[in-house]
């Protein structure tokens, strides 16, 4: 008899609890650390509290990985009542999920990790297909996994960010950069590559207010294909008015382009990143 399937995925992946519910996907948290206090991402510790606490006590986390027991301990539950695991991965070269869950599948059995080669919703978007194969193919776990690893240079994954404080506090960006780019007021595009392993790169720096920015962007991104996977792309953002992602949304929506359009707070661990008043649209391509 053919084993069940169950979908799980990092919580950098970044789906909604609605999304997660729809497509049957469970997260696993990793750990966001304040000193001695570790929380599980979006169990004890959200990303309001993340960017209150950089507000009030100008204190970033730093963000761990889960660990392959931990991974095992979610996985076994899942064998034992006769599933097949598929897993989506934060991209390995930024975190080192994939590698311990790969390490945990080696020891179990019956877990088929997929390097999604993306962060957020990008890594997201492998989750919404696992279930798509899954309820339109008889394919095995196994077999969707191949499959999904066919498709992860088909991702689109890119994000405009407001404010460069984060990312200057995390030492991601010098305090000249960042003065700089307020002066001007530039606003960078983060390019990730999904064929190194999710590395990430500045594209286009835009330059003035950031609903304007925002706007240019997304016609921008969805200019730059000509064919697409028209079944969902994602928005993602963190502490962005919602008029602001009301106008890209509306945007995407009068392309009718794609079937359905998803909205989506990025996770904790992208947050300390990246900090408030981060964009960003996901989608696949054919």
């Amino acid at each position: 008899m053919d084993r069940k399937i169950k979908i799980t995925a990092d919580s950098t992946c970044d789906l909604s609890p609605e999304m997660c519910k729809e497509f049957g996907v469970e997260l696993i948290p990793l750990h966001i650390v304040y000193d001695s206090e570790s929380f599980d991402d979006g169990i004890n510790i959200f990303p309001s509290d993340i960017i209150e606490r950089y507000n009030t006590k100008k204190q970033l986390p730093k963000t761990s990985a889960v660990t392959s027991w931990e991974y095992a301990e979610v996985f076994k539950k899942y064998i034992d009542e006769g599933y097949d695991i598929i897993h989506i991965s934060l991209g390995a070269s930024i975190s080192s999920t994939y590698q311990n869950c790969v390490m945990a599948a080696q020891d179990l059995g019956h877990v088929y990790p997929v390097d999604s080669q993306s962060l957020c919703l990008g890594s997201g978007l492998l989750a919404c297909k696992a279930y798509d194969l899954i309820d339109e193919t008889d394919l095995s776990a196994e077999e969707i996994a191949e499959e999904l690893k066919k498709l992860v240079s088909h991702i689109s994954a890119s994000f405009v960010i407001d404010n460069l404080e984060f990312l200057r506090a995390g030492g991601r960006c010098s305090t000249l950069t960042m003065l700089g780019a307020n002066l001007l007021n530039i606003k960078p595009c983060i390019e990730v590559s999904n064929s190194s392993g999710a590395s990430m790169t500045v594209g286009r720096k835009y330059r003035g207010k950031f609903d304007k920015v925002i706007t240019e962007y997304t016609r921008e991104k969805l200019s730059q294909f000509s064919s697409f996977d028209t079944k969902r792309i994602c928005i993602a953002r963190t502490d962005v008015p919602d008029e602001i992602t009301n106008l890209v949304y509306q945007i995407i929506k009068e392309t009718g382009i794609f079937e359905n359009i998803y909205l989506s707070h990025a996770s904790c661990t992208i947050t300390s990143h990246c900090g408030s008043g981060t964009l960003g649209i996901f989608f696949m391509t054919k």
